[in-house]
């Protein structure tokens, strides 16, 4: 199976894909999707959704694993992510996509043994999963592939590997 995480941002969206047969895991592609900054918010939700479209009619992934709201710094943060997940959900539907979402701490136990994991550990622990060169590079992208990698371990095996 292809499953396409994403860790979502108004500033930085971290996508990854990878391929899955429940065990294994193949890393096929990550990116961030960055708008320009000095876009408005209405701008940078354009710019996601056409970004996360794009992603996925490139990938053809089977299942698309988000990484779920899970607290903010204001209000106003958690009104902007939730319009951010909005979009990529949207991108999701319009290929009728799967969806699953999944909180933060879950995808923290789930790849690094420990909910409350730092950045860095879960960089780690992507790189070592997916047989990357080096310790692996913490950010968005590597968030997003925790995510996908997050949703092979829970629910792999229920898609075949092809």
């Amino acid at each position: 199976m292809v499953i396409l995480g994403v860790d979502p941002g108004s500033m930085r969206t971290g996508w990854g894909a990878i391929r899955s047969d429940g065990r294994r895991h193949h890393l096929l592609d990550k990116g961030v999707l960055a708008p320009p900054p000095r876009d408005q918010l209405p701008a940078r939700l354009r710019y996601i959704h056409a970004g996360m479209a794009e992603i996925i009619a490139r990938l053809a992934p089977d299942i698309l694993a988000v990484e779920d709201l899970f607290h903010a710094k204001s209000a106003r943060a958690a009104l902007v992510l939730g319009h951010v997940r909005g979009v990529i959900l949207l991108a999701g539907a319009e290929a009728g996509l799967r969806v699953q979402a999944f909180p933060p701490a879950t995808v923290k136990l789930q790849v690094t043994g420990q909910g409350q994991a730092e950045k860095g550990q879960i960089a780690f622990m992507v790189a070592r999963m997916l047989a990357l060169p080096g310790d692996g590079e913490a950010g968005d992208a590597a968030d997003a592939l925790a995510v996908a990698l997050c949703h092979a371990h829970l629910h792999g095996l229920a898609v075949p590997a092809s």
